[in-house]
């Protein structure tokens, strides 16, 4: 479906009008998020939208602005987690946990820690507290969240100590001592890793089930976190504006979790095998989306537009480095860097102009790569970069004010 969407998604899109010129031409151009915002709300209110913004059963909310601009959007309430839980109650590894009412604990950025404590201020009709209790910390009577610290790398002891005691917590009001742990991948590492360091590692109770989805995981990360958990470990791929799209199994395949939803796979450049994501959408009956392009790319088994075929979400569309042989997405350099070492945690490209950069990365144990790791990753990384590299081992990598770690960043801006 390339420029023309189905008879059932015209029906949900007929009175929309963002939508009015395309209906009258037959062809729908790919959407884009300035195009979303122009003359937001009312180039999406309809009757029907305006009955239920009044009656709450649809909400003005923001994306998260930690990829790409925060943008206004329209849904229902809680539509990004009832996207979560449908996935979790039907995914084939972890189902189990959902039905025997795991609770839910979760252990990402700082933001979304302060975004639930928000919330439930707002119900009660008070401002927030400087610093949450955990019980102005609960998302739904299954949900938790744990992190009070922008920069995980700044936890302390007393930090951990609270955490591993608030898991506990969470744990023992199951019958059968079971929780689900829902992270973002590099939060996990630097709590396995500060609690272990502090001879805490026994203290921290085994998950039942793991789900990583609100950023890219690097291979290194990922495998560091299959080494420490029996339990399997998930991947979940979406968006604030979508719900989930795609998930992994715990081998690591992915599998489409498209309900209301069809995918096409557009090149980033002219003859490119990366390709980015454009998404048709009626799963958000307030604003459907038709050809929307999220942000995100993809590589796929062999190269070619088959959503069926996708292997890697490899980084953001807007994040892309340019290079005399294309394209280069976070993904890419992430291949590079856990072939170079296992041992390397964290890492960070800095451009210096257009013909150098350096590649400052941190490592699990804290000790930097020997001579022949470091000279391997120089060179992958000059290669697939066309720049000369320099490579920096650090204590530390700092954090972004979103909470995320950027892969690339220009040090002219």
């Amino acid at each position: 479906m390339k420029g023309q969407p189905t008879d059932e998604v015209i029906e949900h899109i007929r009175d929309i009008p963002i939508y009015q010129e395309s209906l009258a031409k037959g062809y729908f151009p790919v959407l884009d998020k300035p195009e979303i915002a122009r003359g937001f709300p009312g180039n999406w209110m309809t009757p029907r939208l305006a009955a239920a913004l009044e009656n709450g059963e649809a909400e003005f909310v923001l994306s998260t602005g930690t990829n790409h601009a925060r943008m206004r959007i329209i849904r229902p309430p809680y539509f990004l987690l009832r996207s979560y839980y449908e996935l979790w109650r039907d995914h084939p590894d972890i189902g189990g946990t959902w039905e025997s009412d795991c609770p839910r604990v979760s252990l990402t950025t700082v933001l979304a820690t302060e975004h639930v404590a928000r919330v439930n201020a707002a119900r009660r009709g008070v401002e927030p507290g400087r610093t949450p209790a955990l019980a102005d910390r609960r998302l739904d009577e299954r949900t938790c969240y744990l992190n009070l610290r922008l920069d995980p790398a700044r936890w302390d002891r007393t930090d951990v100590l609270r955490m591993l005691r608030e898991i506990d917590q969470a744990r023992s009001s199951h019958p059968q001592g079971q929780y689900h742990l829902d992270c973002s991948g590099y939060h996990l590492a630097h709590l396995v890793r500060k609690a272990e360091a502090w001879g805490l590692g026994d203290a921290f109770p085994e998950p039942a089930s793991i789900i990583h989805a609100y950023e890219y995981t690097p291979v290194n990360v990922r495998r560091f976190l299959h080494q420490r958990f029996a339990c399997p470990v998930i991947d979940l791929f979406g968006s604030t504006e979508l719900g989930y799209l795609f998930y992994s199994d715990r081998e690591g395949r992915y599998w489409p979790h498209l309900d209301g939803m069809s995918v096409e796979l557009l090149p980033v450049a002219p003859g490119c095998t990366m390709h980015q994501l454009v998404v048709t959408s009626v799963r958000n009956p307030y604003m459907p989306l038709v050809r929307y392009r999220s942000g995100d790319c993809v590589r796929t088994l062999d190269g070619t537009p088959d959503p069926a075929g996708i292997v890697q979400f490899c980084g953001r569309l807007a994040e892309l480095l340019p290079t005399p042989k294309g394209p280069v997405a976070q993904g890419d350099l992430d291949r590079i860097v856990a072939a170079a070492s296992p041992r390397i945690f964290l890492h960070q490209l800095r451009l210096h102009g257009d013909t150098e950069a350096t590649l400052l990365y941190t490592t699990f144990t804290g000790e930097p790569l020997g001579e022949s790791e470091t000279e391997s990753l120089r060179r992958s990384t000059g290669e697939l970069t066309g720049r000369h590299c320099r490579i920096g081992h650090r204590a530390r990598i700092p954090i972004g004010p979103s909470g995320k770690y950027a892969w690339l960043t220009d040090r002219r801006t």
